[in-house]
């Protein structure tokens, strides 16, 4: 019997092959966003106000590339040759509609610089001080400890 037909008879998976109180139920993916989130949290507890137009995105890995003799604009946090998240400001977009400004952090290379989820939190967690600051034109120890 081929899995088509045993899920036709109704003897195919009835629910999820892992609860989702098992700790593998979360993909890795999963668990670098809730990383970002948990640790943009602890900037936007501060912050909150301030941060009300900018957006938060998670890619995959960065789709920029460093051309020969060239460094890096201030608004890209990069480990040499590789970015590791990107300001983007408020602007306008191909149509003429406003955008809002957005931090994109890149999974891919936070992952290959970290070997646990505690680490990947604090790992990110510095870069988006460091990228928060240059969204509010501040400097990251002004971020840390939050407005006067």
């Amino acid at each position: 019997m081929t899995s088509r037909s045993a899920a036709r008879r109704g003897a195919g998976v009835r629910g999820p092959i892992l609860p989702p109180e098992v700790p593998r139920w979360r993909s890795r993916s999963g668990d670098f966003d809730a990383a970002v989130l948990e640790a943009f949290a602890q900037i936007d507890q501060l912050w909150h106000a301030e941060l009300t137009k900018l957006d938060l995105a998670v890619d995959t890995v960065p789709r920029m590339r460093l051309r020969a003799g060239q460094s890096w604009p201030p608004e890209v946090i990069a480990d040499a040759q590789v970015p590791l998240g990107r300001l983007i400001p408020a602007g306008v977009d191909r149509t003429g509609q406003p955008t809002r400004a957005r931090v994109v952090v890149f999974r891919q290379p936070l992952l290959r610089r970290t070997d646990s989820q505690e680490e990947i939190v604090e790992v990110v967690y510095g870069l988006l001080v460091e990228l928060v600051a240059l969204y509010l034109e501040i400097s990251p120890d002004a971020v840390i400890h939050g407005p006067d």
